[in-house]
């Protein structure tokens, strides 16, 4: 199996002068879910190169058995400093996509076209396409051919606007997350505040926080290993 994990390479939170990127968390613990189930995993970004870490998902209260084995891994580490352009990417090489969250998506990867082509391209060829969190972002202007949304009429979920609020971004983002994903016409569900809640749809995997990203990544190893056997 070859999964595409694919980083933000945005750091700036809005104009408030402070860093953001993607949430460690919500890589790593998907990065070695799939690690340990036997994948290769690569890892691209808009701009190729480093891909910015959010600050905040760096302090011991954001950390977990796998952040704490990304920063003793240097494989890992170096990986996310030397990412791949998505320009370079050909969508047949990979057998999935997954889309971390962190704040970062919400401004270049929504609206990147690389990105969106990648999506298009991937499900266009039953191959699976996961987001979490913020992640889901990456949705925004993707079409089906007919040109309408293609989260219209699917089940998804992202972070909310109870969980913007609650962490002071609200006026922050570009968009609020919940909102975009109901005004494109998703069957938007949601979970506790971060508590862990994931939707499949088909081949499209959408989690809701960063607590949802590591059932996420076991929702599309499952099927991915169904597939396999089937």
């Amino acid at each position: 199996m070859d999964i595409l994990m694919i980083l933000t390479s945005h750091d700036r939170l809005g104009d408030t002068g402070n860093k953001t990127g993607f949430w460690l968390d919500e890589f790593a613990t998907p990065y070695y879910r799939f690690l340990d189930a036997g994948a290769t995993v690569w890892i691209a970004s808009p701009q190729g190169g480093p891909a910015p870490i959010d600050p905040n998902s760096l302090g011991e209260d954001a950390a977990s058995d796998a952040t704490r084995r990304f920063h003793a891994d240097e494989a890992a580490q170096k990986a996310v400093a030397d990412t791949r352009p998505l320009d370079d990417v050909e969508p047949m090489e990979f057998d999935a996509l997954f889309y971390p969250g962190g704040h970062g998506p919400m401004w270049d990867l929504a609206e990147d076209t690389a990105s969106i082509g990648l999506i298009r391209a991937m499900l266009d060829a039953g191959r699976p396409v996961a987001a979490v969190c913020h992640g889901p972002a990456v949705l925004r202007h993707v079409r089906e051919a007919d040109g309408s949304a293609l989260v219209n009429g699917r089940n998804v979920t992202g972070f909310t606007n109870s969980e913007e609020a609650a962490v002071g971004l609200t006026d922050v983002v570009p968009f609020l997350l919940e909102d975009e994903l109901i005004a494109l016409g998703g069957r938007y569900t949601k979970g506790p505040d971060f508590s862990a809640h994931v939707v499949a749809d088909g081949d499209l995997v959408t989690g809701q926080n960063p607590a949802s990203s590591d059932p996420a990544a076991e929702r599309l190893l499952s099927i991915l290993l169904a597939r396999a056997v089937g």
